[in-house]
């Protein structure tokens, strides 16, 4: 590709130095023709107007030897006519027939072409120049009469144009001359742009190759601040954003067969259960009545775990598709605080908990889904009976800060190792997998509270040390921050 750019980019400059020089060749063609043409008519109406010449010939008409007289005074003035008998003669003409009478020209032609200037002359008296540019000539024709019967004579002078010829013919010999050598400067240049401007799309190539085979660590050096450097340094910019979002899928993938695992992994373990204690009742014709209800009331817990997951896992469906809509209003979130502790106070008394509850004075309204927030802060204090051990504390704090308000629940429960606290609100994680089965937990509860939060412009931080307990913050705007999609 390259070589096929490089061998372009010559082809455009050497055309570019051909139609230059064309354009140039024509003009100074033109240019020549045209000077030489106004040089020739200035010089005729010089000598014809401003000398006696003209007298002098009309006082030779009558004469015998006209025609002798004539010749004689236009050789006594053919310097200044410019008569060279090679490029530029006179002829005398009778003005009646068109014959050649007298004439300088070595030829001694007797019969010349009858010009438009030459029949001008002689249906009328004055000076006719030329002004045909294209002609092969250039000509002055003028009629020369006497005091007689009103016969004359037209003395014609024409140039052949030889000269211009020959300078144009010098002109396009420099013309051309001048072609090679801007050709071979051109290549030279066209070589050495080529390589500056081309070595960046060389590199682009090799690397948009290495990026077709899947590498995308391959950067371009960027050398210059203009178009082409810009251009690099955005194919560098998108194939880091490339490279990022492949990464970024590759986790993606990763955490979707965690997640399908993680999903046949929690259905399996209850519908296991299920089948074992079903057959077990099926299979046992003697089997005690008290031991049949045990064994029904644990196949009810698990079908309600199931279902718990399975509600679960519609729930972040909806939240990832952004199908679940938010019921916007202003609330009271003082009022669902208190709910939330009196709903989970009597659980709390059965495990031995102390549960505080400390609200700043008069706590702001805001606006936002009421029954959301509330399933938020329920998954997250029921997530602190869960790991805190019987007689523990857990206290639930509330107040405002700078447009928002914030709810705190801290425990004394097990805690959670620093390398775990990244991934507490990833699905199905949990730091202690065996409380988490035995009390009914998915592992679900703090990422629904998360998506929750975050849709209502607010945020949900978790603080702990193992073996002292945990600290879990909820922040949410005031008002006019929730999402309403």
């Amino acid at each position: 590709m390259a070589n096929s750019l490089r061998v372009k980019l010559v082809f455009i400059i050497l055309l570019i130095i051909v139609l230059l020089m064309t354009v140039v060749l024509v003009f100074l063609v033109r240019g020549v023709q045209g000077f030489y043409m106004e040089q020739f008519n200035t010089q005729m109406k010089s000598v014809f107007t401003q000398t006696e010449i003209i007298r002098e010939l009309s006082s030779a008409v009558d004469r015998t030897d006209a025609i002798t007289r004539m010749d004689d005074i236009l050789r006594l003035f053919s310097g200044l006519l410019g008569i060279d008998q090679r490029t530029r003669n006179y002829y005398i003409i009778d003005r009646t027939t068109g014959m050649v009478l007298e004439t300088s020209d070595p030829e001694r032609s007797t019969r010349i072409d009858i010009t438009p200037n030459i029949l001008s002359a002689q249906l009328g008296e004055g000076i006719f120049t030329t002004s045909n540019s294209r002609a092969e000539y250039m000509d002055v024709a003028v009629a020369i009469t006497g005091s007689g019967d009103g016969t004359g004579f037209v003395v014609y002078i024409v140039d052949n144009k030889q000269t211009a010829q020959s300078l144009n013919a010098e002109v396009f010999t420099l013309i051309i001359e001048a072609v090679l050598i801007g050709f071979a400067i051109a290549i030279a240049i066209s070589l050495i742009v080529s390589k500056a401007i081309l070595s960046p799309v060389q590199g682009m190539t090799k690397a948009a190759e290495a990026m077709a085979d899947g590498d995308f660590s391959s950067k371009i050096k960027v050398e210059s601040e203009d178009e082409i450097g810009i251009l690099a340094k955005t194919f560098n910019d998108m194939a880091t954003q490339i490279q990022t979002m492949l990464e970024e899928l590759q986790n993606a993938e990763k955490l979707r067969r965690e997640f399908v695992a993680n999903v046949s992994h929690e259905l399996r373990t209850p519908l296991t259960s299920i089948r074992t204690y079903a057959e077990t009742i099926s299979d046992s014709q003697d089997i005690p009545q008290d031991t049949e209800e045990e064994f029904l009331r644990v196949i009810i817990n698990e079908c309600d775990r199931m279902t718990k997951i399975v509600q679960d896992l519609l729930e972040l469906s909806r939240l990832d598709s952004g199908t679940s809509k938010l019921t916007v209003d202003w609330f009271s979130i003082e009022q669902s605080v208190r709910d939330v502790y009196a709903a989970i106070a009597l659980e709390a008394r059965k495990r031995g908990h102390v549960l505080n509850l400390e609200l700043e004075w008069k706590m702001p309204m805001i606006k936002g889904d009421r029954a959301r927030i509330e399933q938020v802060l329920m998954n997250i204090i029921t997530n602190a009976l869960k790991y805190t051990p019987d007689g523990g504390t857990i206290d639930i704090y509330g107040g405002r800060s700078s447009g928002e308000i914030w709810i705190k629940i801290e425990d004394t429960g097990i805690g959670i190792p620093d390398e775990d606290l990244a991934r507490v609100f990833d699905r199905f994680y949990r730091v202690d997998k065996a409380r988490s089965r035995e009390s009914g937990g998915t592992g679900l509860g703090l990422s629904i509270a998360k998506d929750i939060v975050t849709m209502h412009g607010g945020n949900i931080v978790v603080d702990s040390v193992v073996g002292e307990g945990t600290a879990v913050t909820v922040t949410l705007p005031i008002g006019g921050e929730a999402a309403e999609a």
